[in-house]
């Protein structure tokens, strides 16, 4: 409240001082500088409001360390406690309205300062009800809720963001710290999506740009949802408008909310400084510098300097004081005057002491009458004449219109019987008392007349305070005109120009000017921003009759003066050497000359009117108007004491602080991540203040540095850059390189800096320690990198010392090897994992397994986010890694130590970790990478070991108990028998009979093999088919292991090849001797039918020579060997050799019935004992039907059986070969015999079938008629027409002839 507790008596015969004791650390000194005993109250009120989030600490010390018998609180002590508390809070509301009326006046009449346009524009903050709205519309497009389509991938790349990103707790706390943005998180996902568009296949006709905009556009349509949709372009708007530039009004309430002021507080304080009048606040900022040059030149003849590094800086100090006023002196002075209103920016005069500073001669000083112009607008609007008597209704009359020395006007014409026009005439002229003339006229009807007639003039002398009204005025007329009473109504208006301060006539007398008393026009002149004058005119003249220039007089009121005739109140202006009385008629009129002038002359002293004359003139009826408030005596003592405090002996430095606080606070508390940087509006009126107030630009830099770690400390997030800018500032300054050449340093600001850099070096070093959670997923961006650019630059001792390189490696080791623990004991803590020695090895490993995902996703979030700031000190980072993983490694140890003997369950563990070692470069073969290594070295060998073992004991066990029955019958046959399955988990390990196979495997998964018919890969025996599988199996286990160090990588890969050559050497030996042992016990009849295991022995074969060059070759050329060489040849040598054995003695099988087929045939041999005999019989075809179809049957079964077309082929070749041969030499032993009947017959039908058949089976035409079958064709078609010869028709239709008349 602005209640007479609150005002400032501020006593003008007090002596103004400007250096104060620097304040005791935890308090601010806020005060008037030694002014009375209310300008102490305030200093000390200051002071608590200067520390107001702290309780204050003596009242807590006393009330803990009171006597006994003070323990019980009184009324008293609480009444004094009540009070103390009520006067402190008055004394802190006083110092803030105190404040607030310097901020108005740097806000309302700004001269050195502009609101920036260059600045960042700051994002709208994400607070927790946006994240969790976020969060819900993420999880909504998820579960399928929204209207937005998406492929698998976007979708994917969703789900990661949400997990990994949304649904984080570092996401929490960033959005809990006021420094995260819409535009973070969509930076975010953008990094995200890149590095996932970047590792898709090529698409023809879709480039990746195409792809990474869709999925943008989509994140955006589900960040915003339906409502942000609607209202998001409006509020953007806004935002951005209160980001860029406020306009006086919207800074008036900015800071009414940053220093808690009240709306009425604030305008009755508006009307209080009169910030709408123009020449008020151009005086007010002219006595506030002049009072700056007063205090410099107190203290350079009092020498009493503030403490500075060096006394050579003392008069340096002062010229710096002068220097800074001088200089918006002179930058001011060049500014126009311009009109008064809203758009008033910068209205200031110089002051009578500046004269010795700045760099002009005397003759600039003096002002000439030319110097002075003046340029007046004047309006004349004619209405209508009255009391025109002499001319007839119907004549036409007229008015003409002349300002002296200017053109004239005319109205339009009108009738005698109503004068009346309403026209208005605009003139410009530069004199003050100008004279205007109006004329009437009526036209003249004489033939001779030349000129009309003139029935009327009025001659006007208006000035600017002249009525503006339409008025009525008496016309002069001509001798013996009928018109004594007419009279004109016009309105005359004279504007007054933005350099006319004030106009009136006074009576005058001076010493040099004005020497006789007489009553004159005056014009109070603006010439320039600091030049004013008062200058006295005549009627119709454009330049002053005389003029004094204002600078360095006083103004005040007066008595009358005794012997002054004319004139009823007095006042006077004096000067060293010069007086000049001034007195008019009204009262009014000089409190208004009075203070027009007090305005003009810039003093310091304020004229107060008699009090007789100012109650008297409190009747007047424009009192209301000359008073800045309405208010009683009590409201406007306080109100008086805080706009009429000078400036000069208030302590700004602490002051500015205070503002500056609040202001910090108000910003960090809006709706904008700023991340420390205030707004335009803001810097704008931090900017006025320390200029117009002289705040030092380094203590500035010092306080804000100060609030700024606050913040930081208290886990809110502040731009480095802004930090950095801020002590650079600082540095420069106390080390005497700044870049506007060398300043003084006092000894306070050398101790604050010092305070500073110690603590923002704890603060620097903290967050890149935290660095994971001071700057989350790298947001803000570039922010740890500049952290990382400010603290090496707080570790320069001076501003030009580089820091030795080794130095800040140092440090940020030591950081980084304090983050390995913060993080992973953040880590554990996250997982909520707590190692239980006494848990279950399964539910330890699986802790470990999941908590080395968790290791890899800091890691990878480490280089994705944070390791482009780190990359000075790669190696560094490494450490980093090295040092977190090794608290990883105590805990893995541990569990692995406990994990029962020959179990394999660690496997994925090792792959999980291996596989992400192996995308680093600096952490593959590190520290952690050989230890994994070494702890998996003999498990894998162990592994091998018993693999080799448990895979010989089942061929052997296998094969002995083989029924070669192929797993495709047996699949064929039991439909509903689950097939096998190939395993879908990387590590792919064999179930193994002699001990534990590993849990994990299971049943493998069915989606691999889809769209393959499932019998149709296995056709081999069981035998062979686990025995193939477990060796592909156990090298794909080893290939997965992908083992990161390359000789013993090579060992495992020659080691598991030998042993699967000599697997397949021994599954090859063991399938030949079944295959020799079953066909010694099949029959050599024509009932013999190729067993069905004889085929899977021959689809055993062609399996292991197909899966020879999978697992018996070495990868990658490294065959270079030729004892490896010679050792595969053998292999391959073997598999061949033994295919030919075996289609040999399945061929011969074949050949051994034919034979017996032929030895029947035998029997009909011409001359033989039996033939007389079998003569007299008449046998059928009986024994070349039962060839012929042993032939098609074993064809039919060796094609179905057998699935190698190649293999089928030999057979087929070698069997027709081998039957025509033994055929053919069957006849050749019978040449000299003539064929019986029934031979022919025979031989003829089973020659023929056999060769088509054959043919049908692919037998190539080569084959078929080889020599021994054109020896039979042509041995079997001369028999046939000898027997037709002798026989007739006893071959009964049977031919060799190309015919299909036989029956089939």
């Amino acid at each position: 409240m602005l209640d007479p507790s609150s005002s400032e008596d501020t006593g003008g015969e007090s002596d103004p001082e400007v250096v104060q004791e620097p304040p005791r650390k935890g308090s601010a000194s806020v005060s008037v500088k030694r002014g009375n005993s209310s300008s102490g109250s305030s200093g000390g009120g200051s002071g608590r409001a200067g520390a107001h989030k702290r309780p204050p600490s003596a009242p807590a010390g006393t009330a803990g360390k009171g006597p006994k018998d003070s323990a019980a609180p009184t009324e008293e002590d609480e009444e004094k406690k009540e009070r103390e508390k009520q006067q402190k809070e008055e004394e802190e509301r006083k110092i803030k309205l105190q404040i607030y009326v310097f901020v108005l006046r740097c806000i309302a009449y700004p001269f050195n300062a502009k609101q920036p346009t260059d600045m960042a524009r700051r994002q709208q903050k994400v607070n927790k009800q946006q994240l969790q709205a976020v969060k819900e519309r993420f999880l909504s497009f998820l579960n399928g809720e929204t209207q937005i389509m998406a492929d698998e991938a976007f979708c994917n790349a969703v789900r990661s963001y949400y997990e990994g990103f949304l649904k984080s707790e570092r996401v929490s706390r960033m959005v809990q710290s006021g420094g995260c943005s819409a535009s973070d998180f969509r930076e975010v996902f953008k990094k995200n999506i890149e590095r996932r568009v970047r590792s898709l296949p090529e698409i023809d006709g879709l480039s990746k740009e195409t792809v990474l905009s869709s999925w943008i556009a989509k994140y955006d349509a589900i960040y915003r949802g339906d409502e942000e949709l609607r209202r998001g372009s409006q509020r953007a708007h806004l935002s951005a408008v209160s980001e860029l530039i406020l306009s006086k009004e919207q800074l008036y309430e900015m800071f009414q909310q940053i220093l808690g002021i009240r709306k009425f507080e604030h305008q009755l304080l508006y009307n209080a400084c009169q910030l709408d009048n123009v020449d008020e606040q151009a005086a007010q900022i002219r006595r506030e510098l002049d009072g700056r040059l007063q205090l410099a030149e107190k203290i350079a003849r009092e020498r009493r300097y503030p403490k500075l590094v060096s006394p050579d800086m003392e008069a340096l100090y002062v010229e710096e004081l002068r220097s800074s006023v001088n200089l918006l002196m002179a930058n001011l002075e060049s500014l126009p005057v311009s009109k008064g209103g809203p758009d008033f920016k910068q209205k200031l005069k110089r002051s009578s002491l500046n004269n010795s500073f700045l760099d002009m001669g005397d003759e600039g000083d003096i002002l000439s009458k030319s110097d002075v112009v003046l340029s007046f607008s004047i309006e004349i609007v004619i209405i209508e004449v009255q009391g025109l008597k002499s001319v007839a209704p119907n004549r036409i009359v007229y008015c003409t219109m002349e300002v002296e020395g200017g053109e004239k006007l005319q109205t339009d014409q009108a009738e005698a019987s109503r004068p009346q026009w309403g026209t208005q005439g605009d003139f410009v002229t530069t004199h003050p008392l100008p004279s205007v003339k109006v004329k009437l006229f009526t036209e003249s009807t004489g033939v001779l007349a030349l000129e009309d007639k003139e029935l009327g003039r009025v001659v006007l002398n208006p000035t600017t305070n002249g009525p503006k009204q339409a008025e009525f005025h008496r016309m002069v007329v001509p001798k013996n005109s009928q018109d004594s009473e007419l009279k004109i109504k016009l309105a005359v208006r004279m504007d007054k120009p933005p350099n006319m301060k004030h106009s009136g006539y006074l009576y005058a007398l001076g010493q040099r000017v004005w020497k006789r008393w007489k009553r004159r026009y005056f014009v109070l002149v603006q010439v320039s921003q600091y030049t004013f004058a008062m200058c006295s005119y005549r009627e119709k003249k454009a330049e002053p009759q005389e003029l004094m220039q204002l600078e360095g007089y006083t103004v005040d009121y007066c008595d009358p003066q005794p012997g002054l005739q004319g004139g009823r109140v007095f006042f006077n202006a004096v000067r060293e050497g010069e007086l000049v009385m001034f007195a008019c008629d009204d009262e009014q009129d000089r409190v208004l000359w009075v203070q027009a002038m007090y305005r003009a002359t810039g003093q310091s002293y304020k004229p107060v009117p008699p009090l007789q004359n100012k109650t008297l003139n409190c009747r007047g009826p424009n009192q209301k108007t000359s008073s800045p408030i309405s208010l009683d005596p009590s409201q406007r003592q306080g109100v008086e004491g805080l706009i009429s405090a000078p400036p000069s002996r208030f302590d700004h430095a602490t002051l500015f602080t205070i503002l500056q606080k609040y202001t910090l606070q108000h910003r960090m508390n809006d709706s904008f991540s700023c991340l420390g940087w205030f707004s335009p509006g803001q810097v704008f009126v931090l900017d006025e203040y320390c200029s117009r107030y002289g705040v030092r630009g380094c203590h500035r830099h010092l306080s804000y540095l100060k609030d700024l770690m606050d913040y930081s400390e208290n886990s809110s997030l502040v731009d480095p850059t802004l930090l950095h800018y801020s002590y650079a500032f600082c540095a420069s300054h106390v080390h005497g390189n700044r870049p506007d050449g060398m300043g003084t340093v006092t000894v306070e600001e050398k101790e604050q800096f010092e305070a500073v850099r110690s603590r923002l070096m704890i603060l620097l070093e903290d967050q890149i320690t935290h660095f994971r959670y001071c700057f989350p997923f790298g947001r803000p961006d570039g922010a740890l990198k500049a952290t990382l650019s400010l603290q090496e630059r707080v570790l320069m001792k001076d501003i030009t010392t580089p820091v030795p390189v080794e130095d800040m490696k140092k440090l940020v080791q030591r950081c980084l090897e304090k983050a390995a623990q913060i993080n992973y004991n953040q880590l554990l803590e996250y997982a909520q994992i707590k190692v239980d020695p006494q848990a279950a090895p399964e539910k330890r490993l699986e802790d470990m397994m999941r908590l080395g995902e968790l290791c890899i996703e800091v890691l990878q979030q480490n280089e994705e986010h944070h390791s482009e700031a780190f990359s000075w000190w790669p190696e560094l980072m490494a450490e980093h890694s090295e040092s977190f993983l090794s608290l990883y490694r105590a805990e893995m140890d541990a569990a692995l130590q406990v994990q029962p003997v020959d179990s394999w369950n660690c496997f994925p563990l090792f792959q999980l970790l291996n596989n992400y070692f192996l995308t680093d470069p600096h952490l593959c073969n590190g520290a952690f990478h050989k230890h994994l290594q070494d702890l998996f070295m003999p498990l894998v060998v162990r592994y091998i070991d018993l693999m080799e073992s448990s895979i010989a004991q089942s061929i052997h066990r296998g094969f002995e108990q083989e029924t070669w029955q192929s797993v495709k019958s047996l699949t064929n046959n039991l439909a509903n028998v689950p097939l096998p399955k190939v395993p879908s988990l990387p590590l792919t390990l064999p179930q193994m009979p002699s001990f534990s196979a590993p849990a994990w495997m299971g049943p493998l998964c069915e989606n691999t093999l889809q769209g393959i018919n499932l019998p149709d890969i296995f056709n081999g025996t069981a035998t062979s088919e686990d025995l193939f599988w477990k060796l592909d199996a156990l090298q794909m286990f080893v290939m997965d292991l992908h083992w990161p160090e390359p000789e013993f990588a090579k060992h495992l890969e020659q080691r598991l090849k030998l042993m699967a050559s000599d697997m397949m050497e021994a599954c090859v030996k063991r399938t030949k001797s079944a295959f020799d042992s079953k066909m010694q016990k099949s029959s050599k009849t024509t009932d013999f039918r190729v067993p069905l295991s004889v085929c899977t022995m021959f689809n055993v074969l062609m399996d292991a020579k197909k899966q020879c060059s999978k697992l018996c070759v070495l990868d990658m050329g490294q065959e270079t060997d030729k004892q490896w060489q010679q050792y595969h040849s053998k292999i391959d040598v073997l598999i061949d050799d033994t295919f030919k054995e075996m289609i040999a003695s399945l061929v011969s099988k074949f050949s051994s019935v034919l034979d017996g087929v032929l030895s029947k045939l035998s029997r009909y041999d011409e001359g033989t004992f039996f033939s007389s005999f079998l003569s007299f019989t008449k046998p059928g075809m009986d024994l070349a039907d039962t060839y012929i179809t042993f032939v098609r049957q074993n064809q039919d079964i060796i094609r179905d059986r057998v699935n190698d077309e190649l293999y089928v082929e030999k057979v087929f070749d070698q069997w027709y070969t081998t039957s025509m041969k033994s055929i053919c030499v069957w006849l050749t032993d019978r040449l000299d015999l003539q064929l019986h009947m029934y031979q022919l017959k025979t031989l003829i039908k089973i020659v023929k079938k056999s060769y088509r058949d054959f043919r049908l089976q692919g037998v190539l035409d080569g084959t078929l008629n080889n020599k021994s079958y054109e020896t039979i064709y042509n041995r079997l078609t001369v028999e046939e027409a000898t027997a037709a010869v002798k026989a007739g028709d006893g071959l009964q239709g049977i031919s060799m002839r190309d015919s299909d008349e036989e029956d089939e």
